[in-house]
């Protein structure tokens, strides 16, 4: 049996090994290895922030998580040799037969000068929690959501994070006292999806929120964002999205080409032997985010059981994901992208519902009950 390690328990790295012990059972003879206390969907941050959940309620314990074949350690990457599938930790060195880096994307704090100093970021699971606190004190101004850096993860999030606000103002009874501006590098909030872009666009126009395309935030000054055009964007409220990059220990194995790891898009392999990468630290060719990475991890985990059974196998990664949409007044909208299948990407969306709320929450709730076994 092959010795599987895995670099970081998030989306990916838990769907991956889930599957690998439904698998093979006792025999998977998986590590699995990651920092953090607990697994936070990236959706949640938003509902920790708006105050419609209480940070321990999103948090999933790695502890909690116990599968046949799977050794879960808590431990600090510290060196990869993806050439001799040998990881460093903090506790000590693990050599693997196979090696699956998902280790996600960090975020780059520094490369926006100002952000923390002058601004907020809403990204981390610390970031949302500070602005739970801070949000409810915000009355009067002109509110900025601004994007430092692309690509970021889940890419309709400032659009729900602008629109949320709304929401939230209005509630209080302020709404009328605030400006609310979004400012993005891309063209449209949705660029493989012209319909789910428009119906964003619209819901921005009837609540009054500016949407300022094209461009990123570069910096930030006491009450001003600097866009890298050079326009300026005064704010008495600032919530930013950080420039993200591939974790410094990925960058210094040597894996990485223009800041990710390159693979096969339908393999998910490296260029280093009997090792994939899947997820936010890949360059695979499909947006960040933690859908896209479940569904590469299915690819890799058909293709290790093929391995261990004597055989192989034919599934490849077909760039397909949905990704759920906050509209704001209590409804949710889906699209449904496709990256690989035509000339360019596509997306077709699913109008804004209350039947597509209960359909995210299931999306939740089935993945705790898959991962952890929680009802």
């Amino acid at each position: 049996m092959p010795r599987i390690l895995i670099l970081g328990a998030g989306f990916g790295g838990l769907e991956l090994s889930t599957l690998l012990s439904e698998s093979l059972g006792d025999d998977a003879g998986v590590t699995l290895i990651d920092s953090g206390d607990a697994f936070v969907f990236g959706y949640s941050k938003l509902d920790v922030m708006f105050g419609r959940a209480a940070l321990d309620e999103v948090q999933l314990p790695y502890a909690d998580l116990a599968r046949p074949g799977v050794r879960l350690l808590r431990e600090t990457v510290t060196a990869i040799d993806p050439e001799g599938r040998r990881v460093t930790t903090d506790r000590g060195v693990h050599e693997a037969d196979v090696l699956v880096v998902a280790l996600g994307a960090d975020y780059d704090f520094d490369a926006t000068p100002g952000l923390l100093e002058h601004g907020n970021e809403f990204y981390s699971v610390a970031g949302a929690a500070r602005l739970r606190e801070l949000l409810p004190s915000f009355s009067s101004g002109r509110a900025v959501v601004g994007v430092c850096g692309a690509p970021f993860k889940c890419p309709p999030a400032p659009s729900e994070a602008a629109l949320l606000l709304h929401d939230a103002l209005s509630e209080r009874g302020v709404r009328g006292n605030c400006e609310i501006t979004l400012a993005m590098p891309f063209g449209t909030p949705v660029p493989p999806s012209p319909d789910t872009s428009a119906a964003l666009l619209d819901a921005f126009a009837e609540r009054g929120i500016e949407f300022v395309p094209g461009s990123k935030v570069s910096s930030l000054e006491p009450g001003v964002a600097v866009l890298e055009d050079g326009t300026e964007l005064p704010f008495d409220l600032f919530l930013g999205v950080p420039k993200h990059r591939a974790p410094d220990v990925v960058l210094e194995s040597g894996m990485a080409v223009d800041g990710y790891v390159p693979v096969d898009p339908g393999t998910l392999e490296t260029r280093f032997d009997g090792v994939y990468a899947v997820g936010d630290v890949a360059t695979v060719g499909v947006p960040k985010a933690g859908v896209f990475s479940e569904r590469q991890a299915r690819i890799v985990a058909a293709s290790l059981v093929a391995r261990v059974r004597g055989g192989s196998s034919s599934a490849r990664y077909d760039g397909r994901g949905s990704c759920y949409i906050e509209f704001g007044v209590g409804r949710v909208g889906r699209v449904d992208v496709d990256f690989f299948s035509g000339p360019k990407p596509t997306g077709t969306l699913q109008e804004p519902s209350a039947a597509l709320v209960a359909e995210k929450q299931h999306f939740g709730a089935s993945r705790r009950a898959r991962w952890f076994g929680l009802a």
